[in-house]
């Protein structure tokens, strides 16, 4: 049973995103390293192994630089080790990402799961979590499998469950950022850095009931609205603008659509042939 992890733990922080390590077993395509890096680096990981890779310099392919795209620098900082059991080296949780149901083996879980189980793990000093993929075209043997201590899934489509490796890569980092972004205290939503935009304000009552005037002048000047027979259209344009609580930039844009309006309407009428 693992025990839960205190946000103000010393082990916690930054730096717990330096104990993930991602193996890539037999990659047969110098793009889908480069893919892994970029995907590893933008959930903030940065350990990439490979072992026994199709290409010897893989890492410094043109393929595999160009789809880096920036993350050039994990590329210069991974590994290639000669067997999984060496790129395990002194990981203390390892999870075999796996599309395939394995008779034998150690426990299935989903890949949250798995990342939950890695936040717990990683409470403990020198704990190290690793997410092992295997090559594009049959995945992870038997024996790559019995070095793990649990088999995880992705819950894809069963009847298409096949993903490329540096799809099923980002898909770990992300649900693995997820669950270790609590124990670092880092956000989850872009910060603004204290800058405050007043168009996003919402607006006062006396700009939206100047609106919804100008809202109804414009649909009279289309011919959308009869003032002769208005029936409920106008009450419920106002009720409908009322109700969507408006920002001082969206009164203003609506405002300018009817000035819009209303010159195009009277445009067209000094036009009309006499």
């Amino acid at each position: 049973m693992t025990l839960p992890v205190s946000s103000d733990s010393p082990l916690c922080g930054p730096d717990i995103f330096a104990r993930v390590r991602f193996i890539m077993v037999s990659p047969s395509h110098p793009g889908n390293v480069g893919s892994a890096a970029r995907a590893i680096k933008t959930m903030g990981f940065h350990d990439l192994h490979l072992v026994a890779p199709g290409d010897p310099d893989v890492l410094s392919h043109p393929d595999a630089q160009a789809l880096a795209s920036g993350a050039g620098d994990i590329l210069e900082q991974a590994r290639i080790h000669g067997s999984l059991a060496e790129a395990l080296g002194s990981t203390t949780l390892a999870f075999a990402l796996t599309a395939r149901a394995r008779a034998l083996g150690p426990p299935p879980c989903d890949i949250r799961e798995a990342a939950t189980q890695a936040a717990a793990e990683l409470a403990q000093a020198d704990a190290q979590v690793a997410i092992v993929l295997g090559t594009e075209r049959s995945g992870l043997s038997n024996d790559d499998i019995m070095l793990c201590q649990q088999i995880c899934h992705i819950p894809a489509n069963p009847v298409y469950s096949s993903l490329n490796v540096s799809q099923a890569l980002q898909l770990a980092a992300w649900e693995m950022r997820y669950a270790l972004l609590p124990l670092t205290h880092q956000a989850r939503l872009p910060d603004t850095h204290g800058r405050h935009d007043p168009g996003a304000d919402p607006a006062g009552s006396d700009r939206v009931q100047a609106l919804l005037d100008h809202f109804e002048q414009a649909l009279i000047a289309v011919e959308f609205l009869d003032p002769q027979h208005p029936k409920k259209l106008a009450p419920r344009m106002r009720q409908m603008w009322t109700r969507n609580r408006l920002s001082i930039d969206e009164v203003d844009m609506l405002r300018g659509l009817c000035t819009a309006m209303i010159r195009t309407a009277r445009r067209a009428h000094s036009q009309d042939p006499v």
